[in-house]
């Protein structure tokens, strides 16, 4: 009788003991739902583009980007010197933050550095909300940033030899997401 007792309170110990990871995991959830359903007051315009060509060549993870990355990272502040960009954010790698820097330095902003594994958090939208926004990123996390906002998997992979797309994100005040790609390509 007391092993069963024993065996009746351990059962109920690891029962309880699910149910409240269950719940966790249930306001977890509820939680990142709620951070995508952010609503600005004004429109909010993201502005993604990969980073500029890197040099291929050398023996580091953190490579800087090559002469044509150069020119393609001023390219970009010409086209984006009429978008009024308020903020600039980038990963903390030489190639993005170069990538960044011309455009940064056009609209005198300081480059604010996020984490590609915590795309699109609350404190994120709550920052961005109704501004201009470029966000410099990779190959990856760049179609996986915009697909957490548009909560969909609208964008796949960006191809290794393409650094010419600027991705155009715009949530408008009630809500509506939309997106388009254009390519840019360097002009001489």
């Amino acid at each position: 009788m007391k092993y069963l007792s024993c065996i009746i309170v351990l059962f109920c110990l690891v029962s309880c003991k699910e149910q409240q990871k269950e719940k966790e995991q249930e306001e977890k959830m509820a939680t990142m739902e709620a951070d995508t359903n952010f609503k600005p007051k004004e429109t909010t315009v993201y502005y993604f583009i990969r980073h500029a060509e890197k040099d291929r060549e050398a023996n580091t993870d953190d490579p800087h980007l090559l002469s044509v990355g150069m020119r393609r990272a001023n390219h970009w502040a010409k086209v984006l010197k009429d978008k009024d960009i308020e903020m600039v954010y980038s990963t903390n790698y030489k190639r993005t933050i170069e990538t960044a820097r011309p455009t940064a330095e056009q609209a005198k902003v300081k480059i604010e550095l996020y984490e590609p594994h915590q795309l699109y958090s609350k404190d994120f939208q709550e920052k961005t909300a109704g501004k201009n926004v470029l966000i410099v990123g990779h190959q990856d996390t760049t179609p996986q940033f915009i697909n957490k906002i548009l909560k969909q998997n609208k964008y796949k992979r960006i191809e290794d030899d393409e650094n010419s797309e600027l991705y155009t994100v715009t949530i408008s005040p009630n809500g509506k997401k939309t997106s388009k790609v254009k390519k840019y390509p360097l002009t001489e």
